[in-house]
């Protein structure tokens, strides 16, 4: 190396942690991931003892995810146009109304059908905004070189939420009841709420703050719903980042969030019970793997963050799934879940962090959106196939179904965006650098 020449600088390992913004916000973050899976716990519970509605259970799953996949190019759009930091906020206090509203409702006895269908739809609509804006924010705050590092942790404290609501819910509930459980979900939406109004939006760093202005908005020609939906033509251009979201969609599409919704019937033919200890070890390595995989990929630093990576593990997510769907020892069951878990965020960061860095600088908070709508929105499927299938098979054989779908599709995906020859238009490879 020329004695000039100043080595690169590699990402420092949990830099994100450290950082003075990404470090709170992603914490904040998880806090308010957290307060919307103790929201389910809550208002599930008292719509079962209310109502008795097998529709209304699976309106629960398709009013979730249903808004992500109708809205997320345009809540990108939006994230792109305006300050995504406000763009967030707006999620959050809808999130916050939402709680507040379930609360008053329970408290008072006055809860009906239509109320629940609405609050379940404003739910869903308050993640939609929040998502694209989130990851948007994340890059604005990491930057492109230590994006992979904040997405997996951001990734892995979501992981860590999805382990607490639960349990929190819980203990909301058995403690002071759904209605006062509901007033107090609110306070664990407002850290991030308030960090997000102190916190600068500024460049990172001198190679950032040298970059040229952002033209003025005025210059912008004006976007509506479906012009949004233009950045489709960008996507398909790039091979690369079109395998990202197409394996996104898959994985989504296939497995989604199947297995924790199929986890008691899995129990009871284990022999573990349905209410047992057993099954709640189940459910906790479902998540876990999540945790303990972004620990180990950001702590070895030797996953490179490429297509092939994301293929990989799609792939073994796929296979972990059959092992699960067809395993009789209860042993190898919570071995293939913690095996999935690990999978699981290192396909889904992975894909993430090659989806922002590929993305023109113009059309991020879109492209987000794009893989937002075909990834979590495409969950609105899962369940429906679950229904299906479920129905002809067993829920034992949908999962099977679905895992073996996901590992042939990632198989021929991975011949899609790693053949020879040219990527798409977008920067040569900018995510290929180990992470």
């Amino acid at each position: 190396m020329n004695s000039n020449e100043v080595p690169e600088e590699r990402p420092v390992k949990f830099g994100a942690l450290r950082d003075r913004r990404t470090g709170p916000y992603i914490g904040g973050g998880a806090l308010s991931m957290m307060a919307d899976n103790v929201e389910h716990v809550l208002a599930y519970w008292v719509l079962w003892q209310t109502f008795h509605s097998p529709w209304l259970v699976g309106f629960q799953i398709v009013s979730h995810w249903l808004p992500y996949l109708l809205f997320s190019v345009a809540a990108g759009a939006l994230a792109e146009r305006f300050d995504p930091r406000r763009i967030i906020q707006i999620g959050q206090a809808l999130f916050m109304a939402v709680s507040a509203a379930w609360g008053f409702l329970f408290l008072t006895g006055t809860l009906e059908l239509w109320h629940a269908c609405v609050l379940l739809v404003l739910h869903g609509v308050a993640g939609c905004l929040w998502m694209p804006a989130e990851q948007l924010l994340l890059y604005k705050f990491a930057g492109p070189k230590e994006l992979p590092g904040a997405i997996r942790m951001n990734a892995t404290f979501r992981s860590l939420a999805f382990l607490a609501g639960p349990v929190v819910g819980s203990a909301l509930l058995l403690s002071i009841g759904p209605a006062a459980g509901m007033f107090v979900n609110i306070l664990f939406y407002l850290p991030l709420t308030v960090f997000l109004w102190f916190v600068k939006l500024g460049p990172r760093n001198a190679e950032a703050a040298a970059a040229p202005p952002t033209p003025p908005r005025s210059s912008e020609k004006p976007m509506t719903f479906f012009s949004a939906f233009s950045v489709l033509g960008t996507i398909r251009r790039d091979r690369e980042l079109l395998g990202m979201i197409l394996l996104s969609a898959l994985s989504a599409a296939t497995i989604g969030a199947v297995i924790q919704n199929a986890m008691p019937e899995f129990a009871e033919g284990l022999g573990a019970g349905s209410a047992g200890l057993a099954y709640g070890v189940l459910l906790f390595a479902n998540g876990a793997g999540g945790v303990l995989g972004g620990i180990l990929l950001e702590a070895t630093g030797r996953v490179p963050t490429t297509a092939r990576t994301a293929v990989i593990a799609a792939t073994l997510l796929g296979i972990t799934t059959i092992v699960f769907a067809t395993s009789s020892i209860y042993a190898l069951s919570v071995a293939a879940l913690l095996v999935g878990g690990v999978a699981r965020i290192t396909a889904d960061a992975t894909e993430m962090s090659i989806v922002q860095l590929r993305a023109p600088d113009d059309q991020r908070g879109r492209v987000i959106g794009a893989y937002t709508m075909f990834g979590p929105g495409m969950m609105t499927f899962s369940g429906i196939s679950v229904a299906v299938l479920g129905s002809l098979f067993g829920l034992r054989g949908s999962v099977l179904f679905g895992g073996t779908v996901l590992t042939i599709g990632a198989i021929a995906l991975g011949f899609f965006v790693l053949r020879p020859g040219r990527r798409g238009d977008g920067p040569e490879r900018p995510a290929d650098a180990e992470a």
